[in-house]
């Protein structure tokens, strides 16, 4: 068992847990607790290493067992390890390091998400998980957006970096990502553009979701994307970027739909 917050593995997992510096140079991350767990093994991401603590229940069990089957350290810790291991204030026994590693893109991407400068944990965590939902082929994170693999995103994502592919890329890759695959960009906007549901979204696409707080970037506007908007006839300035995102996602999941 491991006891010491100064063990080497937990100075470690704690840097992870804190610094997106870390997590790039290891190119790893950490994920916590049994479905987050779970969903690394279904989606035969390669675990390094892993932590547990007694009275974890059986199916946390399972997990801890069958990586241990296969030679990879997940050792029991104290309590007072766990609680300075983890990035929540109830640890929930059970935390993995996971290697991060690239999924393969479609050879003809026809929906996209382009993040701008959201770099709130919870909005982008929520915004892959609404792009994973929708069957999106990649979400894309222009400069000023959080790391999607920080703890706090991994949880609000419900793990949806583990299914979509996620790039982190300057606005120059992303142009010539969008020309590569011929894709019409569309920009959220207020007020600006027309409504959303107006528009053809059965073409491929990249939307452009900026950040609540300041909108698109300038250089999200040098896209030569079209605007569009969302409609909202109730005293609200705007909506936060993940639920227009989520909006846009899915009227595209509607218009694409069998008739």
């Amino acid at each position: 068992m491991i006891t010491s917050v100064q063990n080497t593995r937990v100075q470690h997992i704690r840097a992870l847990q804190s610094r997106a510096k870390a997590r790039r140079e290891a190119s790893s991350f950490v994920v916590e607790g049994v479905r987050l767990a779970e969903e690394v093994l279904a989606a035969q991401w390669t675990v390094k290493q892993g932590f547990y603590t007694a009275g974890l229940d059986a199916r946390g069990m399972q997990i801890v067992e069958a990586l241990q089957d296969v030679e990879i350290d997940v050792d029991e810790v104290s309590a007072s390890v766990m609680e300075a291991s983890s990035d929540t204030k109830t640890p929930a026994g059970l935390l993995l390091e996971v290697e991060r590693q690239p999924l393969p893109l479609a050879a003809t991407p026809h929906l996209v998400v382009i993040l701008d400068r959201v770099n709130d944990p919870g909005n982008v965590g929520t915004l892959l998980r609404s792009a994973a939902a929708a069957g999106a082929d990649a979400a894309i994170l222009a400069p000023g957006c959080v790391d999607p693999f920080s703890p706090k995103v991994l949880r609000s994502g419900m793990g949806a970096q583990l299914r979509l592919p996620v790039l982190e890329l300057e606005w120059d890759a992303i142009r010539s990502f969008v020309a590569e695959h011929s894709l019409h960009a569309l920009l959220a906007e207020a007020n600006i553009g027309k409504p959303f549901d107006e528009v053809d979204l059965t073409r491929p696409l990249a939307f452009i979701v900026g950040g609540e707080a300041n909108g698109p970037s300038d250089a999200a506007r040098t896209l030569g994307a079209e605007p569009i908007q969302i409609r909202m006839p109730g005293l609200i300035e705007s909506l936060n970027a993940a639920t227009a995102g989520s909006l846009l996602l899915f009227e595209a999941v509607r218009q694409r739909r069998p008739r």
